[in-house]
């Protein structure tokens, strides 16, 4: 059998896109597994959370606001420092672009081999690449939380712990019940963990439980419209992640090697999430980042366009 096509490189189909309405206000751009992004309109302007990973494909979800909407786009808010969430800002031309500090000190780190990185993974989602103007950089940042009142409407941006990245933020839309998750939460979809920190994830997972959210957007998948969803988004999260740690933790505590323990960790998570979107992409590089983290390494090495490669090959090679 040949060795999988590295990464999505192979993934050239184009996804049916769904915007959908969670409250008042309040929607989601989703596209069947690839990246998602909310919208919140205020009274006197609209947020952004996650941009897309180029100016043209953020251009696509400018065309589905203006369909609800003709207040300007005021923020941009980054949940974390991913190419595919942050590289698209430039098209809102927003006032503020707003992230975590641990999330602009992951830019400054790692930012442009992320970039590097991430565009030989997926390039369907790079289209029009050369339309980047550069990294994108938040004109604000804060420690832990960030009130944010636009017109009437409240929102809170908070970083409840670390998890997919040291610097997720969610942002909480109280008057309506709805959050926006970013990647801490996925729906159907694999978690990406190559920058992860699995040790504190769920506890993470935990302080979103305790919201008790009406509606929740996740990173990748369906947005989940009501109680019983969002608590089933929670639950799959945490299965997959506890799974896939249990499985690669156990294996280095034995001992065995990155290749013993990425198909041991196959064997115990391809049954039940084998069908996940992009779920074979991104297996490589959770069993490599769980087996640093159960090796002791907290933080996470930074991937780049070799690393991904020769990782790739040793793994599937």
């Amino acid at each position: 059998m040949s060795a999988p096509k590295f990464a999505s490189t192979a993934d050239t189909e184009e996804k049916v896109v769904t915007f959908s309405q969670l409250g008042e206000g309040l929607y989601a751009f989703t596209a069947q597994g690839d990246p998602n992004t909310g919208v919140i309109v205020g009274d006197d302007g609209v947020m952004v959370i996650d941009t897309q990973a180029t100016p043209r494909m953020a251009n696509q979800v400018i065309d589905f606001i203006r369909k609800v909407t003709d207040k300007p786009i005021k923020y941009v808010l980054l949940t974390h420092y991913h190419a595919v969430r942050v590289l698209g800002a430039s098209a809102y031309q927003p006032e503020q672009i707003l992230a975590s500090d641990a999330t602009r000190s992951l830019i400054v780190e790692r930012g442009k081999e992320d970039w590097d990185s991430e565009y030989g993974r997926f390039p369907r989602l790079f289209r029009s690449a050369e339309s980047i103007p550069g990294l994108t950089w938040p004109t604000m940042t804060f420690p832990q939380k960030f009130t944010l009142y636009m017109g009437k409407r409240r929102v809170e941006i908070m970083h409840l712990g670390r998890g997919h990245t040291a610097g997720d933020t969610v942002a909480w839309v109280p008057d309506a019940g709805v959050l926006f998750s970013g990647d801490l939460v996925e729906y159907h979809s694999a978690c990406y963990c190559g920058d992860a920190h699995f040790k504190d994830w769920p506890k993470t997972l935990d302080a979103i439980g305790d919201f008790n959210a009406k509606a929740l957007v996740p990173g990748r998948g369906d947005a989940l419209g009501n109680p019983k969803e969002v608590s089933d988004g929670l639950q799959l999260t945490r299965d997959f992640l506890t799974t896939l740690y249990g499985s690669v933790s156990e294996s280095a505590a034995k001992g065995l090697s990155l290749k013993e323990a990425f198909d041991r960790c196959n064997d115990a998570m391809r049954p039940r999430f084998g069908n996940f979107a992009i779920f074979d992409h991104c297996q490589p590089f959770n069993v490599a980042r769980a087996y640093d983290e159960a090796m002791g390494l907290d933080h996470p090495r930074i991937w780049t366009a070799e690393r991904d490669q020769q990782m790739w090959a040793s793994l599937n090679g």
